[in-house]
């Protein structure tokens, strides 16, 4: 990432996080139809597919993730995820987009609407029963009215409420996914001043004709997406069909592959950028320049700065030039100086900022440069590292490869990648600290990937290769990690970068590995 970036995620992350924790109740006690209703909401933490469910929801509700407000356009998207009435999918459906979404500037407000009771533990195995017995459809009938409400409430609540979450009260949305999608498609026919969506976004929705109404004359523009091997795509087609000759607009994407059901996950097919597709369009009506026009500053600037990277990322991909003044003015090591060389990205990058006591007075060299990948660090670390003759190097790298900063690479490669580093100092007669990839739950600036499962896997690979080879492995996950294998809220604003907090964790573990590497031939 673009260091200004960062430090702009930085400046404004406590806001956002704390506003990705709200949870909006929809209605003031019992919702409306479901007075009567006495059962828990539950959640069933992985399926087979490792996704996430909610299922047996009884009050309806809004759950906030609002953007850094660098760049907040002033438009909101309520998310209804699918499940057949019967669960919510709402990760692949929900949150995953929620926080693509918020990349974009967009305000995401996930909503948990009312569903079929579920008999066991398993919604999942009980909604295919009921489709195999044909029992589907009679079951589903009553609750989709409570649904429908749950989304219309949704919209008339953002509305009334549009100041408080910094959006236009004239650029409120909804997007849902299958059952979800009946709920985005229904509120586009039946709604008032109040409720009425200013676009709305059925993803392979589940609406039959028996299901709609005339057209309304001042309807929504509207954004279909579903692909030809889905059993319902017909749906789609034909909401398609009916908007374009009732003379509204609407856009449709039907892609060859991708089922029912694909959401944010990845099958590495055209199916997997209908995400892309749906913000494009949005750009075209307008729906990503700012409401605001401090904030149209604020991003030509964040443009301005990305497009200077990109120059210079063309210009010398490893950045070899970022830090060829101060190496130049590194003196030669005086006898007997412990000469320590930091390399990594912008978690040392920022160590220096962050904390300059720890390197004042020492002979320790930071050389991190933000958003670098373990490959461009093996290109410049003749330059940064060899040329400076240390004593030690302390290796930290690999969570930018995780988070794909230059492209999809495999954990292989990125641990080859800092094998060759070790190789190229101990041939050099530096000592080696290899670090462990830090703790990390999320992305902010790639939310569609989950760092843990990568991190914990590279992480055994380090450790296993430093102990069979005498290279001391600094563990910083260990020391650091909460129990969601990620950066606690008072170690990090953002989950990836350390504070002031985290940094004196660090400090110590590292100074001790670095004692102990000067011990070692």
């Amino acid at each position: 990432m673009n260091k200004r970036l960062i430090t702009a995620i930085l400046l404004f992350a406590s806001i956002y996080v704390k506003a990705q924790q709200k949870v909006i109740q929809l209605y003031d006690g019992a919702a409306p139809g479901s007075e009567s209703w006495t059962w828990d909401e539950k959640q069933k933490d992985k399926n087979d597919k490792g996704q996430k469910f909610i299922y047996d929801v009884v009050h309806p509700s809004l759950e906030v993730f609002l953007p850094n407000p660098a760049i907040a356009t002033g438009t909101a998207v309520i998310i209804c995820p699918g499940g057949g009435f019967h669960l919510l999918d709402i990760d692949n459906e929900g949150h995953d987009v929620a926080k693509w979404l918020n990349q974009k500037g967009i305000a995401a407000f996930v909503l948990k609407y009312r569903l079929v009771h579920v008999l066991t533990d398993d919604p999942m195995q009980e909604l295919n029963s009921k489709m195999q017995k044909g029992t589907f459809e009679e079951l589903i009938k009553p609750i989709i009215p409570l649904a429908v409400a749950d989304g219309l409430a949704a919209i008339s609540y953002l509305r009334q409420h549009a100041a408080a979450y910094n959006i236009s009260s004239s650029r409120i949305g909804i997007m849902g996914f299958s059952a979800g999608g009946t709920i985005t498609a229904s509120a586009a026919y039946k709604y008032n001043a109040d409720n009425r969506p200013d676009f709305v976004a059925p993803i392979y929705a589940y609406m039959p004709p028996a299901f709609q109404s005339a057209i309304p004359v001042d309807a929504p523009p509207l954004f279909l997406a579903a692909a030809s091997d889905d059993p319902i795509n017909a749906h789609s087609i034909d909401l398609y069909d009916k908007w374009i000759a009732a003379k509204h607009q609407a856009e449709l994407h039907l892609y060859a592959k991708g089922g029912h059901g694909f959401g944010m996950s990845k099958q590495n097919l055209p199916s997997d950028h209908w995400i892309d597709q749906f913000t494009n369009w949005l750009d075209l009506q307008g729906m990503l320049k700012p409401a605001d026009p401090k904030v149209t500053a604020r991003m030509e600037q964040f443009e301005k700065s990305r497009k200077a990277q990109d120059e210079q990322f063309h210009k010398d991909w490893a950045y070899i030039k970022r830090y060829e003044n101060e190496d130049s003015k590194v003196p030669p090591p005086v006898k007997g100086e412990k000469r320590v060389v930091f390399m990594g990205n912008s978690i040392t990058d920022f160590w220096k900022n962050i904390d300059s006591s720890f390197f004042y007075g020492r002979p320790y060299y930071d050389r991190g440069i933000s958003g670098q990948t373990t490959g461009q660090m093996l290109l410049r670390f003749r330059e940064d590292v060899i040329n400076l003759k240390p004593s030690v190097v302390v290796i930290l790298a690999g969570i930018n490869d995780i988070a794909e900063n230059n492209g999809p690479s495999k954990l292989e490669d990125v641990f080859g990648n800092i094998v060759s580093m070790v190789q190229l100092a101990r041939v050099s007669h530096i000592r080696v600290v290899v670090s462990s990839v830090m703790p990390a739950y999320a992305f902010p600036w790639r939310p569609t990937i989950d760092p843990k499962p990568g991190v914990t896997a590279l992480n055994i690979m380090l450790k296993d290769y430093c102990d069979r080879n005498g290279i001391v492995y600094l563990d910083y996950f260990t020391a650091m990690a909460d129990n969601r294998r990620g950066l606690p809220a008072n170690l990090s604003r953002d989950g990836v970068h350390p504070t002031l907090e985290g940094y004196k964790i660090m400090e110590p573990l590292a100074e001790k590995a670095i004692d102990e590497a000067m011990k070692r031939k």
